[in-house]
């Protein structure tokens, strides 16, 4: 009897163990906020401006618009590219990525000022808070192309 009972808390915390890493998985992959909440500040933007002009003008324009082998970072392209993603992936792909002739080079800082001045030229609007440099708090971001309902 003792077995069963031992057998049947193992099956039991097993289960628990289970749903408790589902349920964390799946908060950690659910936004709780849109680029449509003013998740950046206008200095920051201006920040990300200067940093863009001297990192990624080269590559992607001055308007933001891409060429050859650079993709658009503004525009119906780029929204369509980065819609259902969050914020941290998109800092994390040009954290890691970007510029292209030295990869990795850019701190968190200035990939998050550099994702709010892309954020500032797509016409999201802008807050009170800076955009966190943490990549973590960043995936808590949703990009999405247009504005939510009021809820």
């Amino acid at each position: 009897m003792k077995t069963i009972m031992i057998a049947a808390a193992a099956v039991a915390l097993g289960t628990a163990a289970l749903t408790l890493a589902f349920s964390s998985v799946s908060w950690a992959q659910a936004p709780s906020h849109t680029v449509w909440e003013g998740v950046y500040t206008t200095a920051q933007a201006a920040a990300g401006k200067t940093a863009y002009d001297a990192k990624c003008t080269t590559c992607h324009g001055a308007e933001l618009s891409g060429a050859e082998m650079a993709p658009p970072l503004a525009g119906g392209v780029f929204l369509g590219n980065w819609s259902g993603q969050s914020v941290g992936d998109l800092a994390t792909r040009i954290h890691t990525t970007m510029p292209a002739n030295d990869p990795g080079s850019l701190s968190n800082q200035e990939t998050a000022d550099i994702v709010a001045y892309i954020l500032s030229f797509n016409q999201f609007p802008a807050g009170s808070m800076a955009l966190a440099s943490d990549p973590q708090l960043q995936t808590q971001i949703a990009i999405a192309a247009e504005k939510p309902a009021a809820k």
